[in-house]
């Protein structure tokens, strides 16, 4: 097992830290009821209210804990809704990725929903909620929904490992974005980062740096089966790790 901890905490970052989540938590609060407040205006006001939202975190987050990203690969981001597939480590991602896609939305396990605010903006976003553990079903809502999100020119962002996974490990990718690709024919863009190494799951420090995220070329999926496009995602994503990892340090 990788050592995930090779960062050392302090008094200082752990004080930093909690600053960044004081302020955290009632702005998502605030920013959630202007959301629900605007379910009666079009998807593109709720998406522009989310997207200051978003810019203020990411400042705040530069700010009170001195982390920061550059993107490589801006210019391989395709003009038409795609599927992305992204590593999963942190909840960074979940936040900056609204900030170097397009008006997207994501997969979610349908728990989610009920969350006062987080989840119930989610919903009003169009959220993809899908059941886990109901297999084949849940691909087949996957499949559904996200047909009609990529057919309304919204991008639709999925984490093959369905879950978070530490730094330096691997989570077993499962089919159903690669299912999804396969049956509508849209394309995907894979996401490979090291948010994990500086934003820790289950852990209130943040460390000071830059978040390496790395963007790849277009996959194109027509003619491919779901496996062979899974694998040529993951291949992409994994060697991109293995080469922006702060591990190895």
């Amino acid at each position: 097992m990788p050592d995930t901890n090779h960062r050392k905490t302090n008094p200082l970052l752990w004080l930093r830290s909690l600053i960044f989540w004081l302020l955290l938590a009632p702005l998502t609060i605030s920013f959630a009821i202007l959301v629900l407040l605007a379910f009666f205006l079009p998807l593109s006001v709720r998406w522009s209210i989310i997207g200051v939202w978003v810019r203020i975190v990411l400042w705040w987050l530069a700010f009170s804990c001195g982390l920061r990203h550059e993107v490589q690969g801006l210019e391989n981001i395709p003009d038409e809704a795609s599927i992305v597939f992204a590593k999963h480590q942190s909840m960074w991602e979940t936040i900056a990725l609204q900030a170097i896609f397009p008006h997207q939305v994501w997969v979610a396990k349908q728990e989610l929903k009920w969350l006062p605010f987080f989840g119930w903006g989610l919903w009003l976003m169009k959220t993809i909620f899908i059941k886990r553990g109901s297999g084949r079903a849940a691909v087949q809502q996957l499949v559904k929904q996200g047909r009609e999100r990529l057919d309304e020119g919204i991008w639709v962002v999925i984490f093959p490992e369905g879950t978070r996974v530490s730094p330096g490990t691997r989570g077993r990718y499962r089919i159903g974005g690669a299912v999804l690709a396969e049956q509508t024919g849209y394309s995907i863009v894979p996401v490979a980062h090291n948010s994990g190494e500086y934003w820790p799951r289950r852990s209130l420090t943040k460390f000071p740096g830059t978040i390496q995220v790395r963007v790849g070329q277009v996959i194109e999926t027509k003619g491919k089966s779901a496996q062979q496009i899974l694998d040529e995602a993951s291949g992409w994503i994994e060697a991109q790790m293995d080469e922006i990892t702060t591990l190895k340090e």
